[in-house]
């Protein structure tokens, strides 16, 4: 077209009008814009990775008021992709004319630049529309808490695992969720998909002809080796087109969310879910822009060549064991605003994020919960617990201080020692670290859907009913001054599949049909003697039903519902704790929590 011709010329025009600009400004302009720890590293004639993040964000404000997963999820992605297309427009140019290599981040609208130097960095900061400079450092994970326990064998097993029977999960499958019609996604050092304890569940696996597809299944965030480490050759190679893992972590995690190959291996919490996994980390180094280009690609999943974007196969949930630590390079607070950003939208998108909540504690110290992800609000963060039922002395506690906000960290806690699931070569292994805890969590949240897929994409109340249903535990250390529920210690306590999965059979909602938007606001929350209901969207019949935590009904009311009537409802009767509402019409249905204070 003739306009991409004029488009171009403009282009051209005010990129050297920048340029022009960027010359007559102080020869120390630049230096604004950069984070010091990146500077210093340029200031030397250093090469390095770093982003730019732009200042215009796309605002996701309207998703929380649509209803369906995969509603939700296409207005994110399609505000995230305009306002990035729009304000990176000029940046990319610039990029190219230099012969920078680089990956555009939609989803934080950033860029990551592999390879920059002062040069590149001085252009691109002269640009208004570019906000900050940071780092991608290189980031160590260091994997699973060691242990001086041996590997189990295939055949050494033949019972449930403990961790499952723990949280009540067999009690689920009894009554036929196991986790069917959800998918989950994986984030981690990779996935050995022909395990025989996860192969059927694999989503890119077709078990009557076994044969495979990876497009949408699988993504390889990893193109080159890790600087850090000593041998270039990764034994899964770079940019791999079907899932690999070269390191045994992820593969041991999605064992545990998914796993069961049918001999007697029960490893995992939802073995009817499907599952698709990114590979973010090249043997355990990773670096935050790999960590979001998957948390990216969880959102709007691309066939193996990186294209043709489809919401419509995001997962329902992620599990995240990996973290990115200050000692690290994640002391600047660009990356880790990054990292927040991008859980945040994808969370918007109708996807629950689950985070291992870290293993730092050290014999139970408080205020350990201090890397991204764990301690964002956005994030659902999990401890570690033992066969005896409580807090290891790895797991990390909050409150959190690292943003001042002194929040409880993590949310709920789950089995992470001792966990039994596969690994690479077909084999089994005992891991110990809340990276074991965090696909427990993960599973439930398939099994929670398996039972009510009307929930899809509704990430509040999927977390308010794993927290409402947790088992009370107390925190022995009182971390943040308290051991009572919550604490800094288990949370909300520590996760009951059934009562979860109960609660949600109790709520007894119809899936509500894509497109038909229902919104209500609750105020004050928590209430005191009165919650008022702000409704939008319903009309005729409707029936408001208030649940407590055990899944019992304690609240009825039918009422004539108008656009924007406000609901006057009695709350002086209810005892102290979270709740559960709904409120549905002939079409419609909406859920959420209230609190009595």
């Amino acid at each position: 077209m003739k306009i991409s011709h004029l488009y171009l010329v403009a282009l051209c025009l005010t990129t050297a009008s920048l340029s022009q600009k960027a010359a007559a400004q102080a020869p120390d302009f630049w230096k604004n814009k950069v984070s010091p720890e990146l500077r210093a590293k340029l200031e030397t004639g250093e090469k390095t990775d770093f982003f730019i993040v732009m200042a215009e964000q796309a605002d996701l404000g309207g998703a929380k008021n649509l209803t369906g997963k995969t509603v939700k999820a296409q207005f994110v992605f399609e505000r995230l992709q305009a306002v990035a297309a729009r304000s990176q427009a000029v940046l990319t140019q610039v990029l190219r004319q230099n012969g920078a290599f680089f990956n555009s981040l939609y989803l934080v609208n950033a860029v990551a630049v592999s390879g920059g130097d002062l040069a590149l960095a001085k252009s691109v900061a002269a640009l208004p529309e570019v906000k900050r400079l940071a780092p991608d450092p290189e980031v160590h994970f260091s994997g699973p808490v060691a242990t001086d326990n041996p590997a189990a064998e295939a055949d050494s097993r033949g019972a449930i695992e403990w961790g499952l029977n723990m949280i009540n999960a067999p009690a689920v499958w009894a009554l036929g969720y196991t986790g069917q019609g959800i998918t989950i996604g994986g984030s981690d050092t990779g996935y050995e998909w022909g395990h025989p304890a996860i192969k059927a569940q694999y989503r890119g696996y077709h078990a009557p002809t076994d044969t495979s597809d990876h497009n949408y299944n699988w993504h390889d965030a990893i193109r080159e080796a890790s600087p850090l480490n000593n041998d270039a050759n990764n034994p899964c190679g770079f940019d791999a087109k079907q899932p690999c893992d070269d390191n045994n972590h992820g593969t041991h995690t999605m064992g545990t969310m998914t796993g069961d190959d049918g001999q007697g291996n029960q490893i995992g919490v939802a073995p009817g879910a499907k599952w698709v996994g990114c590979r973010n980390m090249e043997r355990g180094w990773g670096k935050p822009s790999s960590y979001i280009e998957c948390i990216e690609w969880f959102l709007a999943p691309t066939d193996l060549d990186g294209q043709n974007p489809d919401v419509g196969r995001a997962p329902h949930v992620i599990n995240n064991s990996w973290y990115c630590s200050e000692e690290e390079g994640c002391v600047d607070t660009t990356v880790n605003n990054l990292i927040r950003t991008a859980i945040a939208n994808l969370r918007a998108s109708g996807v629950v994020v689950v985070v291992s909540n870290g293993n730092f504690a050290q014999g139970g110290q408080c205020f350990t919960t201090r890397w991204a992800p764990a301690y964002f609000e956005e994030s659902f963060s999990v401890g570690a617990t033992d066969e005896a039922d409580e807090i290891t002395g790895f797991s990390s506690r909050g409150p959190v201080d690292i943003d001042g906000s002194n929040r409880i960290k993590p949310n709920v806690s789950a089995p992470g020692a001792n966990v039994r699931s596969c690994v690479r070569g077909g084999g089994y292994a005992n891991f110990w670290g809340t990276s074991m805890a965090g696909p427990h969590v993960a599973g439930l949240v398939a099994l929670v859907l398996s039972a009510a897929p009307q929930l899809a994409g509704n990430v509040d109340v999927i977390e308010d009913i794993i927290e409402s249903t947790a088992v009370e535990k107390l925190d022995p250390t009182a971390c943040g001054g308290t051991a009572d529920v919550p604490n800094n210690a288990h949370g909300r306590g520590r996760i009951n599949a059934l009562a979860a999965v109960q609660l949600v059979l109790s709520l007894d909602a119809p899936e509500v049909p894509a497109g038909q938007s229902a919104s209500v606001q609750v105020f004050p929350n928590p209430a005191n003697d009165w919650a008022i209901f702000d409704l939008k969207n319903f009309s005729g019949k409707a029936q408001l039903v208030i649940f407590d935590a055990a899944g019992r009904q304690v609240f009825s009311q039918n009422f004539e519902a108008q656009p924007r009537r406000l609901l006057e409802v009695p709350t002086q009767q209810l005892p102290q704790g979270v709740y559960l509402w709904q409120i549905r019409d002939e079409s419609r249905t909406a859920a959420g929590r209230l609190v009595r204070s």
